[in-house]
């Protein structure tokens, strides 16, 4: 272990309620700031997987979740300085409202992530049919807690230059920017929420309108009055040891950068593929994320890839799969228009596509068998699915839950032989707990 820190100006991004326009200022901002010149360091509160993918097309950096539930309050820390080597500013999107947090508390919220690294928060506030209450609602939102520092606000989905005058002259902080309505901003969702950045790179897009409507001179003074951070950053191995497999392309796109950290600090080296297009990588063992599987079914289904898997594991290499990765270890899915296609088959289960999603939580649970984790380790994760998993009655389990679905009734982690896939997206560094 060294000590390491960072006294990089920062900002967050933060957001009066879901749907605010939080993600398009966030990387409208990213983008602004990498067209001035500057390396941006990109984060985002939470668990999100999506929101991610659109930051690091703009910035060139892969972003980062910061969760204090999953991770705890060091990893934060660890995982915010170790990112931000070698750029000029971070920029991290909060999540939901600022003051949002598990279970209606202040845990995970993008506020309690601000007070970890002391940085500054610029609340973004939809203004939307709104005049002069716009006043009153941001004069909520800064006095809440004082312990919140903030840099100012930017009003979005603003209306005429009388909406302007009307919404402008009450406030108690800085007017950070004022941005006006534009469908040419929006980024198409579905379920799981917006597009990946590979499916709708409109984000990219977005500097220049918002340079032209905010003030980030402004917001770069107020980025820049931050304090130093420091944290223990462990030494990653001299060489690398195994070799897995991950699974990378349009179906599995759900991971957490750091994890693939974590384990390329174990010494592993990630070889990544694609199930779809390409052929199964030689390789010790075989990780699948989640992402969208039901989208391309019928691709999975025809795959080289799929016998290539069915090979490994009745060689005994171990494969891991979480969610969209569960479902396909499983036998089979059926998507919401009815129709039926062939998995793997390495699990003895069944997965049906829902209209709307079966479970969205966090997850606490603890490893009950040693494959891939160790027995008794107790992790945390996060789980946002639409679809549902009939397992055989005689399958075993790897996970039991106190907290979170899971396949059902407090177990996850459906393991037979060296393959196991769940619901949970665990966070790989239990070191906090």
């Amino acid at each position: 272990m060294s000590r390491q820190s960072t006294s990089i100006p920062r900002i967050v991004i933060a957001g009066t309620h879901s749907g605010c326009g939080k993600t398009t200022t966030s990387s409208g901002i990213m983008a602004a700031l990498r067209a001035r010149g500057l390396v941006v360091q990109p984060f985002k509160v939470g668990p999100d997987f999506i929101d991610p993918s659109h930051h690091s097309a703009v910035c060139g950096r892969s972003s980062r979740n910061l969760d204090p539930f999953m991770m705890g309050e060091d990893s934060v820390r660890r995982s915010f300085v170790s990112a931000c080597e070698g750029a000029d500013i971070a920029v991290i999107e909060g999540v939901m409202g600022l003051y949002d947090g598990v279970d209606g508390g202040e845990c995970a919220s993008t506020a309690h992530v601000a007070r970890i690294l002391d940085a500054p928060v610029v609340l973004v506030a939809d203004i939307k049919g709104m005049s002069r209450s716009v006043a009153a609602l941001i004069k909520g939102y800064t006095e809440f807690d004082s312990r919140v520092r903030f840099a100012g606000v930017i009003m979005t989905k603003g209306g005429s230059e009388k909406h302007k005058a009307m919404t402008i002259s009450d406030i108690s902080v800085p007017l950070l920017g004022w941005i006006p309505r534009s469908d040419a901003l929006s980024v198409e969702s579905r379920h799981l929420g917006l597009k990946m950045a590979n499916e709708d790179a409109r984000m990219k897009d977005t500097g220049a309108f918002i340079e032209k409507h905010c003030s980030l001179d402004d917001l770069l003074i107020a980025a820049a009055n931050t304090t130093s951070i420091s944290t223990e950053i462990s030494t990653p191995p001299a060489e690398n040891k195994t070799r897995i497999g991950v699974a990378l392309d349009e179906a599995f796109c759900f991971y957490y950068q750091d994890n693939f950290d974590h384990l390329r600090k174990k010494g592993a080296e990630l070889i990544f593929f694609s199930p779809i297009h390409d052929s199964l990588p030689e390789a010790d063992a075989y990780y699948f994320g989640g992402g969208y599987p039901e989208l391309y079914a019928e691709e999975l289904a025809k795959s080289r890839c799929k016998i290539e898997l069915k090979r490994a594991a009745g060689s005994g290499k171990p494969i891991f799969g979480e969610c969209g990765g569960l479902i396909w270890l499983s036998r089979s899915i059926t998507t919401l228009d009815g129709q039926d296609y062939a998995m793997t088959g390495l699990l003895d289960a069944d997965c049906h596509m829902e209209k709307r999603f079966v479970a969205l939580n966090y997850v606490v649970g603890k490893m009950t068998e040693p494959l891939f984790f160790q027995t008794g380790m107790n992790f945390r994760g996060h789980e946002f699915h639409y679809s549902r998993t009939m397992p055989d009655p005689d399958v075993r389990y790897a996970f039991t839950l106190t907290r979170g679905e899971g396949v059902g009734n407090g177990k996850d982690g459906i393991q037979a032989g060296s393959v196991l896939g769940g619901y949970t997206h665990i966070y790989f560094d239990a070191t906090h707990m």
